[in-house]
């Protein structure tokens, strides 16, 4: 690593950071069912929650006219009052709080980098990348709540995977450009590990988009079993009778997606275990042996945990683990990826 690249690379290690918490927020805004209590968005306007009881009251009559209100809120128990709509209110406003303040933390840096010719020509491309991948990500954001406001109120599971998966791949690139800076020699590559590898990642970002259809269908709360779905059996007679047929039902429906989530753990555990035995053959240096053997150990955690939240019904604190994990098991990946690539 050079020298004059740190202050980049922390930069850069920054970015990693505020994703990752923005995500964890953005966790704990979907289980609290707080997404859609902010049914506008403005740039600037709403950078600061309501200061005024005036200003909440208003707020609050706004989130009435919406179907999230009119269909499942007012009829609760108790009913629904505007304190538990400032509780509900305050993680989708910590959640784009913590985006804006993710933008300016890439975007004044990166103009003092350029001033002070501190990236080189590579690092300028990757780092314009970033900047397209963030405001992206905002119209991803307001895509995602846009479909829970007009008739039901739940978003589009489709929207909300895309919008999951584009931030840890966000997240995997913003780490990616970091070790081209802290690894910056190029050595000889293993192509056949680094296929493996490469195979890997794929199938962990489609257990990514998985995992954010059943958060979008809440097909955790169903078949809350395992090693079989229920009733004895691999597969529920459900997941075929759901839908018309197999597309939908391992797209749209409930069971379907929990069984191709399911299917999925078996595939990528597998996968890295084939990675971790088939690297012992070479003679790796220290830094791809640790890689690869932090990686195995996180996808079994990964998959103790997703068990586990199965299990118990995916509560608030189970569930947010085993998707903090999975941003732990996504760097792993994407470090020992970047080890034998480079």
């Amino acid at each position: 690593m050079k020298k004059e690249n740190k202050a980049v690379i922390i930069w850069l290690f920054s970015g990693c950071l505020l994703i990752f918490l923005m995500v964890i927020v953005g966790g704990i805004t979907r289980l609290t069912n707080s997404g859609l209590s902010m049914t506008d968005w403005h740039l600037g306007k709403d950078t600061f929650p309501p200061l005024t009881e005036a200003k909440w009251q208003e707020a609050f009559e706004h989130y009435k006219q919406f179907p999230e209100y009119q269909k499942i809120n007012q009829f609760k128990d108790g009913g629904f009052s505007i304190s538990d709509y400032k509780q509900i209110y305050f993680w989708e406003w910590f959640h784009r709080f913590i985006a804006r303040i993710l933008g300016i933390v890439f975007i004044i840096p990166f103009v003092w980098f350029l001033i002070k010719k501190r990236l080189d020509k590579p690092t300028i491309k990757k780092s314009i990348i970033l900047l397209g991948m963030g405001a992206l990500q905002g119209f991803f954001g307001w895509f995602m709540v846009k479909s829970g406001l007009i008739n039901d109120p739940d978003v589009s599971h489709f929207r909300l995977a895309l919008h999951l998966t584009f931030a840890f791949i966000t997240f995997a690139y913003t780490l990616w450009v970091a070790l081209d800076l802290i690894y910056p020699v190029k050595r000889n590559v293993e192509k056949s590990l680094r296929n493996i590898a490469r195979y890997a990642l794929f199938f962990l970002l489609l257990q990514i988009i998985y995992g954010g259809f059943v958060a979008g269908l809440n097909a955790g709360l169903i078949h809350n079993h395992w090693p079989l779905m229920s009733d004895g059996r691999f597969i529920h007679d459900s997941v075929f009778l759901e839908q018309d047929n197999l597309l939908l039902s391992f797209t749209e429906g409930k069971s379907g997606v929990q069984f191709i989530h399911r299917t999925l753990a078996y595939v990528v555990v597998g996968i890295m275990l084939y990675l971790y035995f088939k690297s012992r053959k070479f003679n790796l240096d220290f830094n791809q042996k640790k890689g690869i053997q932090t990686l195995v150990f996180l996808v079994f955690v990964q998959f103790a945990l997703g068990v586990f939240t199965l299990l118990y019904g995916v509560p608030l604190w189970l569930g947010l683990i085993h998707q903090i994990n999975a941003f732990f098991l996504l760097s792993a990946m994407t470090y020992s990826l970047h080890r034998l690539s480079k």
